[in-house]
């Protein structure tokens, strides 16, 4: 069983910054792939970013690709995901989840952990 933990989440102007955070717990955090989804008002939860389990390799939506990084420290048991030139359609609430070994899944369906997620909210 993993345990995620969101973080980081707020308010923020078009074209800023924010950097979310998720901690896992466990032994094996480091054999999972990770993900971010977000889900808008109204909206269907939607792949964001994920991450391999040693961090090679990642895959992004093309609606954030060149804006957002993902990234992990597995000694910290922690990912990110480093959201620059915020726009007001990024607006949501954005979840981690994971699943275990190195799978690049970019759909909610794999992923059978998640954490309970953190608002983002991008004004204009």
């Amino acid at each position: 069983q993993v345990q995620l933990v969101e973080s980081g989440g707020g308010l923020v102007q078009a074209g800023g910054s924010l950097r979310l955070s998720c901690a896992g717990s466990g032994r094996t955090f480091s054999s999972y792939t990770m993900g971010w989804f977000r889900q808008a008002p109204g909206k269907e939860r939607e792949f964001v970013a994920a991450i391999s389990w040693r961090g090679g390799r990642t895959y992004y939506a093309n609606s954030v690709k060149g804006r957002f990084t993902i990234s992990r420290d597995n000694a910290k048991n922690t990912v990110y995901l480093q959201m620059n030139n915020l726009k007001p359609e990024d607006t949501a609430v954005y979840c981690c989840a994971s699943r275990s070994g190195d799978k690049g899944a970019t759909t909610q369906y794999e992923y059978p952990y998640w954490g309970q997620g953190t608002q983002v909210t991008v004004s204009s």
